[in-house]
Formats: C-alpha cells, structure tokens, sequence
C-alpha cells in the first residue's frame, strides 16, 4: 500500500515524486520508458529557468530522476492498462501486476500527435519520425521535411540542418505560432526552406520514405517533393491509452481538473501535459508535479 503512487515520469510525474516523498509519504512512479518523458528526448531546452546557455533534455531529466532516487522514490517499470480509482483505495493494474495506494497522481503526459495521412503509418521508422535528436543523425547529407509550424517544428527544424542538406518546413499557415526566436532562426538558416500554406496529403515511397505530396490549401494545386525523410510536430493528444472509468475529461481526451489539480474522483489528481491546460512546458509541468504532490499531502492529513 503506496500514500501515492504517480502515473508518468516526465517532468510533472519526477517533480511529484521528489515532493511527495520529501514530505514523508511513501511513493512510487509508475513508467513504461525512460524517465523524462518528451523532455528527455529534447535535444536542448532553452527556457528552461536557471540555464542562461540552455540544458540538454536529457541531462535536465537525469538530474530530476537522481533527486527521486536520493528522496526514496521507488520505480515501477512496467504498463499500465487500467486504473480503479473510485473506491477509498486506488488501484493500478500493469502488465505485471495490480498496485495499490491512498492517492493517485496521474502525470502520464502526452505524444506527438500524427498527421493522419496515407503513407505515414507504413513507414513510420523508416523515413517518418516523430524525434530529431533520436533519428536526425540518420538523415546526414540528405532531404528532409518537418511538418508544422509551433517551437517545436521550428527548433527542431534548425536541430536537423545539422545532419541534413536541407530541411522543408512545411506548415498550412503563413505565419507561425512560434516564439519570435524560434523563428528568427529558422528563417535565418541557409539550410532551411518553407512551404507555406500547404499540407501533406501522402507520405510516398516503396521500401523507404522517397518524398511526399503537398497540397496548397489556397489554389488546391498538388505536386511532389522528393526527401528521404518526414518528421511530424502537428501537436500532441493525452497519453491515456489505459482504462480509466468515471474520470472526466475534456472533448480530445485530456484530464479535467480544478485550480489545485483535483480531478472528479476523490484522492486524484493529474498533473502535467495530459490534463486540461493552456500550455504544455517543462516549466508548467513542474508546478503542476509540486502542487499536486502538496494537494496530496493535505488531502492525506484530512
């Protein structure tokens, strides 16, 4: 029996953990992967407070785990598929086996949304990407389209003009929803062009990713751009794929709360990118993880 046990280990999930079990409590994060979530796979987070010359994703996440380790935090690793949270005692059942706690955080963030586009899925991992620092060096000396247009196309954009010869940045706007720095640069790298006010229609290819096909959303008009590879940041969707009755939310699938991070159902609380939010940062998610971690303190002493 856990005082909580904490769903996701991404920034709001380890910053949960570090408060909760400081403060006493007997804890465990509940993770499939590696701890940090989308933040550890960032090449480099420059908003990040505290970092005048920015922080590499990974080395900021390794930090927050190796905090959880020195407070006792214990780590699950493993799926987890339904959750019972409706009774005094909560329940979280993995692929493993059922764990039981007074309180439930659940912080299990969200993932890159995809674009929904014949050919994606086909060649999802072999030329379609949704991660630059995890497969931009496989794109050295060649053509590659990034599709989007927030901070994270943009910056990701200009991460890959260090591997490839050039890089499209293909968005259905012509502006951006980027910071005014994100764009800057981009607009600013010689390796860098834009395809504006058009979309991808297919990913096309035979064994490989061998270009797509837009299509400007003012004249219709279609054509083909050939690249070797596809790399997709058309926002995010919860990271909810695990059963959980009678917890509301909102029409895309993510977590309602109120002001202190309660949920409908008693002793839970959600935290993070995969609650209801107007923005999804490193810097929001580790509020989020302290104030739920202090609602679940009280909520214990009550």
């Amino acid at each position: 029996m856990y005082d909580v046990l904490i769903l996701g280990g991404g920034p709001a999930g380890l910053t949960a953990g570090i408060y909760a079990a400081r403060g006493g409590l007997k804890t465990a994060i509940i993770e499939l992967g590696m701890p940090g979530g989308q933040a550890a796979s960032t090449e480099k987070i420059e908003n990040y407070p505290g970092f005048a010359q920015g922080v590499g994703g990974y080395e900021l996440m390794n930090a927050f785990h190796q905090q959880c380790l020195t407070f006792g935090v214990g780590f699950i690793f493993e799926e987890a598929q339904q959750l019972d949270l409706s009774g005094a005692v909560k329940k979280i059942t993995t692929d493993v086996k059922s764990y039981e706690a007074k309180t439930v955080i659940i912080a299990a963030g969200s993932k890159p949304r995809p674009l929904g586009v014949p050919g994606e899925d086909v060649f999802r991992g072999r030329g379609v990407s949704y991660c630059a620092t995890c497969d931009g060096a496989f794109f050295r000396d060649k053509k590659v389209i990034v599709v989007g247009g927030g901070d994270a196309a943009l910056e990701e954009g200009a991460y890959l003009t260090r591997f490839a010869a050039e890089v499209t940045i293909v968005h259905r706007r012509k502006g951006f929803r980027a910071a005014q720095i994100a764009i800057d640069r981009a607009q600013q790298n010689e390796k860098i062009r834009f395809e504006l006010d058009a979309v991808i229609e297919e990913v096309l290819g035979k064994d490989k990713v061998e270009g797509v096909r837009i299509r400007n959303v003012v004249t219709n008009a279609t054509r083909e751009l050939p690249a070797d590879g596809v790399f997709v940041y058309v926002g995010t969707e919860p990271n909810a794929q695990f059963k959980h009755e009678g917890l509301d939310v909102d029409e895309r699938g993510y977590i309602k709360t109120d002001n202190l991070l309660r949920t409908n159902m008693a002793g839970v609380y959600a935290a993070g990118d995969i609650r209801t939010t107007p923005l999804r940062q490193v810097a929001t998610a580790v509020g989020d993880g302290a104030l739920a971690a202090v609602q679940v303190e009280k909520y214990l002493a009550e």
